[in-house]
């Protein structure tokens, strides 16, 4: 029973008696989050001590910012990413509030920001230690990294997809930043060897650093060698470097325990043996899409990693004497990637499993020899198993499955996507896992609402569910996910093309629904639209791309029910000129929309509603003609607030 359930029928209850500090104590010893939400709603005084204890904020729209942060004294986490309009105005207006209590500062997507508002925030926050400006794309460069250098204790910077960036910037932030201890740089294509270099030089405390997809060589690696306490390195797809580069890491990082070079296509099972036998306390290697064979001389070198617990080796060419070395040395697996590898076979499953018996995930997808016996083999020595991945297993039926449900208690995530053997029998025997809280039965074409019957059922934990291309489910199976998956935040039904506007009803009831992927739902319309828009107060995420017969009293719905959708596809709907200006005005938290081949809309029409969102909008996609049909004045508007524009 929750404190607001006992107040309720036992309304003389004196909480007045109760002081600020056994309320407090109560609190902390609520860990799940509705019972914390009950607890807040009792009274004001409950509410107060909520408030008191919060310590992470994130909220979803910039005019509640203001009025919150002096009502939390303990807040010492501020994510900014899903707030839209976040412009150098607000910055300056939150900077007096937040110093000296923010250690961790997201601003990512921020783009709206200038290197003069994020100057202020970096300078005003004297305790900061962990700072997110991802995905700022082109608008952060070299000056706006010279303004983050000011925050001179910071720990943990991610600047993923901070297109503009170069040697010189990041230099500024290695003289600046000389304590940090975590440096993420994925898609940082400025950057080259000498950036990190400086990097390596400066920050001699560096302990986790990701170049993905940098245009680097085997010079960097020299560099990031010299990194004593360096435990994690990842490198996806850096196309340059070379065996060289892996001869000069081996012979440095005495500390590294984690690396990841998948798709470093310049690299060999040579290069990779090198890494492995300089460093034998490896925990995590990932070597994916990146090699062609498992050579004898690496499967020699795996012998020394006593301690490795995640291997991924997809796409690779494997033989028995792969899993021989694996299942003798290599006890201590609990995660292996094995998809699309190539000569795999039911065998080698069984021999790694019966070795392997505290395996907790598997990916064997797109290895389309796996069968039933291999499934067997998994369900009778994988009992701790948490994650089991048959993506595209065309030979794994319900024959085996049984056993699987009735071993595999404690399996959390299942993907069956496009195993064309998968039917309601099959469901009715996994439906035995209640932990399920993933399930992925798309492009299923033999399973129906029997099969999510059993399901529903059973799995109350399940968080998200893929339907993808299932013809036969229809209306009554969402009427069996709305009484027995509450918890349901991701729901993909598109193409189901069953379902009519009563299975969208039984949708709105599910109210911690957070995405809703819905595309060519022809019998859907108007009506079925304004029953999730009304129901499902808690959807980010909706994509209606191809609902063509869905009529303006949907979209109109749609903007006129409290909601705080962040990103919408309206790609190939027949909304009207008004509809669109009337979503586009209304939704005051979209930050991402879709709006290519809408047939109804008008230039003018797509004029007057970019301009009803224009300044929130964070990335837009319209089709190439609109480019001479929209106003300069709008493009360079959208431009100026960091907003990406995609012509189709």
């Amino acid at each position: 029973m929750t404190i607001l359930q006992l107040h309720q029928q036992c309304p003389s209850l004196p909480l007045s008696l109760l002081t600020d500090d056994l309320l407090a104590h109560i609190h902390s010893l609520l860990l799940d989050t509705t019972h914390r939400k009950s607890f807040r709603l009792v009274c004001t005084t409950f509410h107060r001590v909520d408030s008191l204890s919060l310590t992470h904020l994130r909220p979803l729209h910039p005019s509640i910012i203001l009025s919150l942060l002096p009502k939390l004294p303990s807040l010492h986490t501020l994510d900014l990413s899903l707030c839209p309009r976040v412009d150098d105005s607000l910055a300056f207006a939150i900077s007096p509030l937040i110093r000296q209590r923010i250690t961790c500062l997201s601003l990512g997507r921020a783009s709206g920001l200038t290197r003069v508002g994020l100057e202020a925030l970096a300078r005003s926050c004297e305790n900061l230690e962990s700072l997110d400006v991802s995905y700022w794309c082109k608008r952060f460069g070299d000056r706006e990294a010279l303004a983050l250098s000011c925050a001179t204790g910071l720990k943990e910077l991610r600047l993923d997809k901070c297109l503009s960036i170069g040697d010189v910037g990041l230099a500024h932030i290695a003289v600046g930043c000389a304590g940090l201890e975590n440096v993420s740089l994925k898609w940082c294509l400025e950057i080259t060897d000498l950036g990190i270099g400086l990097l390596a030089t400066k920050c001699l405390g560096l302990k986790f650093l990701d170049v993905s997809s940098l245009k680097i060589t085997s010079a960097s690696l020299h560099s990031i060698a010299a990194l004593q306490g360096l435990e994690s390195l990842v490198m996806v797809g850096c196309g340059l470097v070379d065996d060289f580069g892996l001869h000069s890491l081996a012979n440095g990082c005495p500390s590294l325990k984690v690396v990841d070079m998948s798709r470093c296509d310049g690299i060999s099972s040579a290069g990779l043996c090198s890494v492995v036998k300089g460093h034998h306390q490896l925990q995590q290697l990932t070597a994916s899409h990146c090699m062609v064979d498992l050579t004898s001389d690496l499967l020699c070198a795996l012998k020394t990693l006593k301690s490795l617990t995640v291997f991924k080796a997809d796409g690779a060419r494997v033989s028995q004497a792969t899993f021989q070395t694996i299942t003798k040395n290599c006890t201590s697996l609990v995660e292996i990637g094995l998809s699309k590898c190539i000569g795999l076979r039911d065998i080698y499953i069984i021999q790694l499993v019966t070795g392997c018996c505290n395996l907790k995930t598997l990916n064997l997808s797109c290895c389309d020899a796996v069968t039933d016996d291999a499934v067997a083999a998994i369900a009778g020595s994988c009992k701790k198993l948490q994650c089991l991945k048959l993506e595209s297993c065309g030979y794994v039926t319900e024959k085996n499955l049984q056993l699987l449900g009735s071993s595999c208690v404690l399996l959390e995530e299942l993907d069956l996507t496009d195993c064309s053997g998968i039917n309601d029998t099959a469901l009715g025997f996994l439906s035995r896992c209640s932990e399920l809280k993933l399930l992925k039965v798309g492009l299923c074409d033999n399973i129906s609402e029997k099969g999510l019957f059993y399901i529903a059922s059973n799995c109350s934990k399940i968080c998200e569910l893929d339907l993808y291309r299932c013809p036969n489910i229809g209306d009554e199976g969402m009427a069996a996910l709305s009484n027995g998956c509450k918890k349901l935040k991701k729901l993909n039904i598109s193409y189901c093309t069953s379902l009519t506007d009563k299975g969208m009803e039984y949708i709105g009831r599910l109210e911690e629904l957070n995405v809703l992927e819905m595309r060519g739902l022809m019998s859907v319309t108007g009506v079925g639209l304004q029953a999730v828009a009304a129901g499902c107060k808690k959807l980010a995420v909706l994509d209606l791309k191809h609902c063509q017969n869905i009529q303006d009293s949907g979209f109109c719905a749609l903007a006129n029910h409290p909601n705080n959708i962040r990103e919408i596809s309206l790609c190939h709907c027949g909304i009207s000129d008004a509809a669109l200006w009337m979503v586009l005005s209304k939704l005051t938290c979209l930050q991402d929309a879709n709006l290519v081949h809408l047939p109804n809309v008008s230039a003018k029409g797509f004029e007057l509603a970019l301009r009803a969102c224009c300044i929130q909008l964070k990335k837009v996609k319209l089709l190439g003609y609109l480019k001479s049909s929209l106003s300069h004045e709008l493009i360079q508007f959208l431009w100026s607030r960091g907003c990406k524009i995609r012509w189709d």
